[in-house]
């Protein structure tokens, strides 16, 4: 219930116990934290463990107020699980409890085609990103996975892994008009400009990822995207992206989230150590288990990919987002230090076989 930054005697004490180091344990979450979106207020005490009780809230989870937390139990206090019902709340701890049943999974009379097939615009330069993100969808699940690639650049492309399909870039229209191609990413290495709108515009009939480029090709016009936009589409800002296309939009990074889903009518995953998704309709899901080996290059690429290698075997946008967001993570604290882009991809098996039901 904090409404006002700690001050007085109370702040006093508080600063005392953080100048001096000393240990300390929090009941609900440490004073001085906001509870509902981690940020300080005034003055705070770091803990070594958390006590808080029934469900966490938003600041455990959000920077800074995670870092503050120290180790969090959940105690049972006795409050009926069934008051969620009448609280229905809208946000939530991203985990496979929220998206584990909507996840695809192949079945005995699957092939590929059935798996979807995944498109991915391919850029003249930084050929990596398209290419991390494709190898991406293709671990994730995706059945077939296709790079549309510039003429110069279509040598580059040709001459990587022999499972991901190469056409040049003058197919696109044809390959997004295509009904049997299930989703479409724009952005990752593709260059800004007016070529790249269009092109994710021509996409934006179909399930779609807007990263990077994608997103920053749009700076000066977002209502033209909003207006091509729907729920089957995910957009995947960082925070510099996130102002560029959102400029107008303030608040905590929850709400702001949720505003930039609500005017875009697009799932908004609006990156960070604390990766939140949001849903035009108020939904929000919160990341927590990000380590941060994960600031590397290329792991926004294979974090777009995975999204997109789940939109293309049918899974809906938002839990979609979720899921790729929490194996993403996990997949980094699988492999630990010395992380790059590239272990991300190749650690997803172990991630997917370790999910409660894999088996099935």
């Amino acid at each position: 219930g904090l409404a006002r930054p700690v001050d007085g005697a109370a702040g006093a004490a508080l600063a005392a116990v953080a100048d001096r180091g000393l240990d300390c344990v929090a009941v609900d979450i440490p004073s001085g934290v906001d509870g509902d979106n981690g940020e300080i207020r005034g003055v705070t005490a770091p803990a070594l463990v958390t006590v808080t009780f029934f469900r966490k809230k938003p600041g455990h989870l959000l920077l800074p107020g995670r870092t503050l937390c120290g180790r969090c139990q959940v105690a049972d206090i006795g409050i009926d699980p069934e008051v969620l019902d009448t609280i229905a709340p809208s946000a939530f701890e991203n985990g496979p409890g929220l998206w584990r049943e909507a996840l695809p999974r192949p079945r005995p009379e699957s092939h590929k085609y059935r798996r979807g097939h995944a498109l991915v615009l391919g850029g003249a330069r930084m050929t990596g990103a398209a290419r991390l993100a494709a190898q991406a969808a293709r671990r994730i699940g995706a059945g077939l996975v296709t790079i549309a690639a510039p003429e110069s650049a279509w040598p580059v492309y040709a001459a990587g892994p022999p499972g991901l399909l190469v056409e040049t870039l003058e197919q696109w229209p044809g390959l997004v008009g295509d009904s049997r191609n299930t989703a479409v990413l724009v952005g990752p290495g593709a260059g800004v400009g007016p070529d790249t709108r269009d092109r994710a515009l021509q996409g934006a009939g179909k399930a779609l990822v807007l990263d990077a480029d994608g997103l920053t090709s749009f700076a000066g016009d977002p209502a033209a995207l909003f207006a091509a936009l729907h729920g089957g589409c995910v957009l995947t800002p960082h925070e510099s992206e996130f102002a560029r296309l959102f400029d107008a939009v303030e608040g905590d990074k929850p709400a702001r989230a949720r505003t930039a889903a609500a005017d875009s009518g697009a799932i908004v995953l609006l990156k960070g150590a604390d990766t939140v998704v949001a849903g035009p309709d108020g939904t929000l899901a919160i990341n927590a288990n990000a380590p941060p080996e994960l600031a590397t290059a290329g792991s926004g690429d294979v974090l777009a990919g995975m999204i997109l290698g789940l939109l293309a075997q049918g899974m809906a946008a938002f839990p979609a987002a979720c899921a790729a967001a929490w194996m993403h993570g996990d997949a980094a604290t699988r492999f630990g230090p010395g992380l790059i882009a590239e272990d991300l991809i190749d650690t997803l098996p172990s991630v997917l076989g370790a999910l409660p039901g894999a088996e099935g």
